[in-house]
């Protein structure tokens, strides 16, 4: 008796509709190893994966340089705008102008044609508190840039970090490992330096930090590190990711701070302010959203990690050109603060990553 294998057309009309039922019975493709069973396995699907690991990573890396070049601008621009006679004083519409981009570009960010987040929607009243510090926080930072050099201005950001550990530990109970303290005294120490020797008069009697930049500083790193906890907790609280609460919050910071700026400022005459200054502004208001939706697109790509450690790049660029572009005569031991402070925060950051694997 002779055994006659199965008919050629026949086992291919079995292998293609089991493979048909298992695509149109599930709600994901059949996994290779089926497809290669059935005999349906095609080598280039691995080639097809390649060129778009090679454009997502390329794609990164523009974002990323993106994010690079719209902060640094965006903290010259801002220098030069609240430096500007006509809005020193006007850092409440400025923080208010900012809220409103970055509220516009959340929005259109959550648009189903963006499709970047889901938003999801909380009653102000909720938030009262994370909008309060949010306005506050901003408005020291704009009163530090308009009354401190941008090297001491972007230094004294750095003590965020230890200011947002301590209040953890202060309120929390939420403790640091022991090796990561050097460090931080490193940090605090070199900014401390640098706010020192920054704030001695130059023959020019310009681009230093007066008393009250440092004043304003300390108060903003103060404010963001409440901010920054705050953050932390409503994000528990309301089960939100940071692109949903702040889409919430941009909005009615805007309103709050639209209604105070009548009581706290006078906008100046706008016949008196020069067409360039009126562009920096808009240019500001650009940088404000390519900086927010770049980093959205980097902590989604890569991950906070990379974005903490983008931060540190686009540091050292900003203190490196604040001293190619300041008529301040730059002395050894600045430069010792800086490279104490630098050393001090990468140190930190190993240490936590490291804690936290």
């Amino acid at each position: 008796m002779v055994v006659t294998g199965p008919e050629p057309h026949k086992e291919h009309q079995e292998q293609t509709g089991l493979l048909n039922s298992l695509t149109c019975n599930s709600s994901t493709p059949p996994p290779d190893d089926i497809k290669l069973e059935l005999g349906y396995y095609d080598p280039e699907d691995e080639k097809r994966d390649e060129p778009t690991q090679q454009t997502n990573t390329i794609r990164l890396g523009i974002w990323m340089t993106i994010n690079i070049v719209a902060t640094v601008a965006i903290v010259f621009t801002n220098k030069s705008v609240l430096s500007n006679p006509s809005f020193r004083n006007s850092q409440v519409s400025f923080a208010a102008y900012h809220f409103t981009i970055t509220g516009l570009t959340l929005w259109l960010a959550s648009r189903p044609f963006c499709g970047w987040f889901k938003p999801k929607h909380v009653s102000p009243y909720r938030i009262l508190h994370l909008v309060a510090a949010m306005c506050i926080q901003v408005i020291f930072q704009n009163l530090a840039l308009a009354y401190s050099s941008v090297i001491f201005h972007q230094l004294a950001r750095l003590l965020l970090t230890p200011a947002t550990a301590f209040l953890n530990y202060t309120l929390y109970q939420s403790s640091i490992p022991r090796s990561a303290f050097l460090p931080l005294v490193l940090l605090c120490t070199g900014v401390g330096i640098v706010s020192y020797f920054d704030s001695l008069p130059s023959s020019h009697g310009k681009d230093t930090t007066s008393p009250e930049g440092i004043f304003f500083a300390l108060s903003g790193v103060c404010a963001s590190a409440l901010y920054t906890v705050l953050v932390g907790r409503y994000h528990k609280k309301l089960q939100m990711t940071s692109m949903q609460l702040l889409l919430n919050q941009a909005p009615v910071s805007a309103a709050v701070l639209v209604c105070v700026v009548p009581w706290m400022e006078t906008f100046p005459a706008v016949s008196t302010v020069p067409g360039s200054l009126w562009a920096s502004i808009l240019a500001s208001g650009i940088f404000a959203c390519l900086v927010n939706l770049s980093q959205f697109y980097i902590i989604d790509a890569a991950g906070p990690v990379t974005s903490t450690v983008l931060g540190q790049l686009k540091t050292c660029i900003i203190v490196g050109l604040g001293w190619m572009l300041s008529d301040h005569e730059i002395l050894r031991q600045s430069v010792a603060g800086v490279l104490l402070a630098l050393v001090g925060m990468s140190l930190y950051m190993k240490i936590m990553l490291k804690h936290q694997k």
